[in-house]
């Protein structure tokens, strides 16, 4: 099988232009899991596979990573077909958060009748998780207040850092079978976001030569990480990935 990351957006919150923050696992050159569901990264998702996505993982509930969940109940909920099927794989302590953002809303259809979690399949999640026959990881990363946002690893293949500051000893572990590293980096840090200083600082020119960087305020500051020598994701790259580790497969 050919495994490979497609970003959707790559931008921080302010850069529109970028898209928001978003992209798909893809396995054979089909959507295989989403992570986060941004406004702009929700759009550019359905303009490239032509439908919502089959599967979602959330890092976080800050609306640039999950403003697009009222229209996916929308398509999810009136599709008879696929209301109910898609998995939302969300960390156990992110639930009432998402809840609070997205599910939270009197009478979700004016005539009533239905609960905005109809739509999906939520799935709280711990430290692993299983999807489609795949043993996932999750664990809690630096941004904004602790136990309220989460990384991604696909073991051996790929590590998804979502939004936060420098976590060394996060990556020693959970990076340690050479997997590609997406890393939220912009120009300049700030105390919930890393800046590409803290990266050289904080991480072993090993590890940083395996990161590809996202989250970055506009085009300009990616050209400028590129022209330091980092690896910077444009909006709709895909990046190939290796296999994942034989442990993660099921059987």
């Amino acid at each position: 099988m050919a495994w490979s990351l497609r970003f959707h957006g790559v931008g921080n919150a302010s850069a529109i232009e970028l898209g928001s923050s978003m992209a798909t696992i893809e396995r054979d050159g089909a959507p295989w899991l989403t992570i986060d569901c941004g406004g702009e990264g929700l759009s550019a998702c359905l303009a490239h596979y032509g439908r919502p996505p089959r599967a979602l993982f959330v890092t976080h509930t800050h609306l640039d990573h999950v403003a697009g969940f009222e229209r996916l109940f929308v398509s999810e909920y009136f599709d008879a077909a696929r209301r109910g099927q898609m998995p939302v794989y969300v960390p156990a302590s992110v639930v009432p958060l998402l809840h609070q953002r997205v599910g939270d809303y009197p009478n979700v259809l004016a005539e009533g009748g239905a609960n905005f979690w109809d739509a999906f399949r939520l799935v709280p999640v711990g430290g692993a998780f299983w999807h489609d026959g795949v043993r996932l990881e999750a664990f809690a990363v630096r941004h904004h207040w602790p136990g309220t946002a989460f990384g991604l690893r696909l073991p051996g293949s790929l590590l998804w850092s979502g939004d936060t500051r420098p976590i060394p000893e996060l990556l020693a572990h959970y990076a340690g079978e050479g997997e590609l590293i997406a890393h939220d980096c912009g120009l300049h840090g700030n105390p919930s976001h890393s800046g590409i200083d803290d990266l050289v600082r904080e991480y072993p020119p090993e590890l940083l030569a395996r990161c590809v960087l996202y989250h970055y305020a506009s085009a300009a500051d990616g050209d400028a990480l590129r022209a330091l020598g980092h690896r910077v994701a444009r909006q709709d790259d895909v990046l190939a990935l290796v296999d994942p580790s034989p442990g993660a497969l099921a059987g």
